[in-house]
């Protein structure tokens, strides 16, 4: 249970880290949140749980085909607040445009026979 708990801080403590930064600069909190922090800790985590590589290979494979379909959020977020919407409005059709762009690419992958599950 303290391992758990553990994990769970250290985790929390990344997520807060950075929207700490970022209230005070956003290059650096933007800098801090493109890196691949969940992904490294999920690795280090699975890792240290004695995951077979294979299964963590495969966990880092299946980022890397997601975190393109993502960077539709960061296009079309900024571009609808600037456009006026609302803060709720902008996050809620930027995170479905995500989601759809999601299974555009598993579409995709499916298509060129690239299993990612």
């Amino acid at each position: 249970m303290l391992y758990y708990s553990l994990k769970v801080l250290l985790s929390a403590l990344v997520i807060v880290s950075v929207s700490e930064v970022a209230k005070r600069s956003s290059l650096f909190g933007a800098l801090i949140a493109a890196l691949p922090l969940t992904s490294l800790l999920a690795i280090l985590w699975m890792y240290k749980d004695n995951v077979e590589t294979q299964k963590i290979a495969q966990l880092s494979q299946s980022i890397f085909w997601f975190v393109l379909p993502s960077l539709a959020f960061f296009l079309a977020f900024p571009f609808l607040l600037t456009k006026g919407l609302s803060f709720w409005v902008s996050l809620g059709l930027s995170a479905t445009l995500t989601i759809v762009i999601y299974f555009i690419m598993l579409w995709i992958l499916k298509a060129f026979n690239i299993t990612i599950m």
